[in-house]
Parts: C-alpha cells; sequence; structure tokens
C-alpha cells in the first residue's frame, strides 16, 4: 500500500471512528456513511490496532467509549474540524462565516461586557450558532471544546494566543441606605469599620485583594478580612452589594447602570484610578476558522482598549 493510499484510509477510519463515538452505534455510523456495519467494525480495529488500545467497549447492543477512546475522539473531531475548515478557506467555499461558536467568559465580563454586544454580532453573522459558557473557572479548549475564552488578565502562557481587549477600571460601591447607616469612608483604614464583600476566586480559593492608588499615586493592595463572602461567582457579589449589603470593589463597567439610577454610590475615588486587564485568548496551534476570526475582529473592534 503507497503512503497516500494508507492516509486516506486513517482518515477514514477516523471519520468512521467519530459517527460510531456521536451514535454510540456501529450500525448508525454506518447508514450515515453509507457502509456496511460489518466495514466499520473492521476499521475501527484496525484502528485500535495502530494505536494499541481499546477505544470502544463492545456489548451485543452498543458500544461505548473507553477514557482512551473520550480523549481520542475530543481530538480527532478538532483534527477534522480544522481540516474542513483548511479545505474552505483554501477553495473560498466559506465566503460567509457560519458553523458553531463555544465562547467561555467571565461571570462579570460576560454579563455586563459581551452579552450586549452579541445582538449586533448575530445580527452581522446571522449564520453562526452562538454558545456561551459564563464562569469564572478556568477552561481546557481541548477537553471542553470552547473555539476561545474572556478572562481577566494576560496569561503568560506559549500555548495560548492572547490579546488584550481593555483595561476595566475598579471602585468600591455601596448603597445610599447603607451609607446613611454606616458613614462614608474618609480613606482606606476606614474599611475595617465597614461591612466588605469579599470575593473568592474558584481558580485560586484566594478573595481578590482591593486595589488602591495612595496619596503619592502609587499602586497599594488592601487586603479584606470580612464575614461576608462569596464563592465562585463575582455577580453574587455584585447582587450583594446592589441589596445595600456593604460595600463592594468591581468594575464600572458592573455597576454603570445603577450608579446612574443613584441607586449606588461611589466612595474613597480620591483612592481610586486602578484597573485589571481582560483578554480574549485561543489556542496557539488551532487554525482559525472564519467564525473565529469574525467573532475575534468584531470584539477587538467593538471594545476599545
Amino acid at each position: 500500500m503507497n503512503m497516500a493510499a494508507g492516509n486516506a484510509l486513517q482518515l477514514g477510519s477516523i471519520e468512521q471512528f467519530c459517527r460510531a463515538a456521536e451514535t454510540g452505534s456501529f450500525t448508525s455510523a454506518a447508514e450515515i456513511l453509507g457502509l456496511t456495519p460489518a466495514a466499520v467494525s473492521r476499521s475501527i480495529s484496525r484502528l485500535e490496532q495502530r494505536l494499541g488500545v481499546r477505544l470502544f467497549l463492545r456489548t451485543t447492543r452498543a458500544v461505548k467509549l473507553t477514557a482512551e477512546g473520550e480523549l481520542y475522539w475530543k481530538e480527532c473531531q478538532l483534527a477534522l474540524e480544522q481540516i474542513a475548515e483548511a479545505e474552505r478557506a483554501i477553495t473560498g467555499a466559506q465566503t460567509v462565516p457560519s458553523g458553531p461558536l463555544r465562547i467561555s467568559v467571565s461571570a462579570a465580563y460576560g454579563t455586563f461586557r459581551l452579552l450586549p454586544l452579541m445582538p449586533a454580532f448575530t445580527g452581522l453573522y446571522p449564520q453562526i450558532d452562538i454558545e456561551i459558557s459564563i464562569s469564572d473557572k478556568i477552561i481546557d479548549f481541548v477537553e471542553e471544546g470552547f473555539d476561545l475564552a474572556i478572562r481577566l488578565g494576560i496569561p503568560q502562557d506559549s500555548r495560548l494566543v492572547a490579546f488584550k481587549l481593555e483595561d476595566a477600571t475598579l471602585g468600591v460601591f455601596g448603597t445610599p441606605a447603607y451609607l446613611a447607616k454606616k458613614g462614608e469612608p474618609r480613606g482606606i483604614d476606614d474599611l475595617g469599620e465597614h461591612d466588605c464583600i469579599q470575593y473568592i476566586s474558584p481558580n485560586t480559593g484566594r478573595p481578590l485583594q482591593w486595589q488602591f492608588t495612595d496619596d503619592q499615586g502609587t499602586a497599594i493592595e488592601k487586603p479584606i478580612t470580612s464575614r461576608m463572602r462569596v464563592l465562585n461567582d463575582a455577580l453574587g457579589a455584585v447582587a450583594w452589594v446592589n441589596a445595600g449589603g456593604g460595600l463592594y470593589q468591581t468594575y464600572r463597567f458592573a455597576v454603570g447602570d445603577a450608579l446612574q439610577r443613584g441607586d449606588l454610590v461611589e466612595v474613597l475615588q480620591q483612592y481610586g484610578g486602578r484597573s485589571r486587564p481582560f483578554s480574549i485568548l485561543y489556542p496557539q496551534n488551532r487554525h482559525l476558522s472564519a467564525r473565529v476570526r469574525a467573532f475575534v475582529d468584531f470584539l477587538r473592534s467593538a471594545v476599545k482598549t
């Protein structure tokens, strides 16, 4: 068998394996591909022999992926998608971006920055199917099948491409009713006399320190000790401060409407000016599909740095 024929057979076996994994049945995979169940079974057996691992657990009624099969399926899905996208790019078949786009975004940024922009994007690209996961937890692109992510910070990871979207300005906020009861802090040290809502990061298990500048303009961080803590989801802390529960440091974009209505008041403004960066991330070695490129270009244009 020449090399070209061997490669064609291998690619065909991978496609048959993916169909069987999707359907949980060699028979169903064969019907989709226009083959016989026996041919699919033989092809996958050759693939298992070449890899030296079992990909499926077989019974008389169904087939089930092994742990190795699950991992191989995820990698093969990505590979087949990249091949299809590369062919469309070369032939010019995908003149209009289309298909599924999976995005992971942190809670505050997703709710208050990304989602308000999505109607404009979906209007521009009606053939793209959008799925957005809103969570503060760090993701694994391969394991979880995301195309890109938006996260706090600029990660130093050679496996990822990262573009900074913006520096999000921070502030400390409370309701007028809370401030009428407890008084307004005049300095950073006054925070010890206040009910400060503390956010615990799901990725580190540690509270985020509050960030300020001192009288000389030097950046400082203030550890906050509090009996009121929110774990995993920063939106819970935003809801708590909106309900009059205390003071909370968050992004100005997360409370902009409440500030305009007068529902919240910013305090300690003389110590403000700090910000945190948000970045858009995608794997370094992944061929960018037309839909991913369209989204990256749209977001970088829509969010002014």
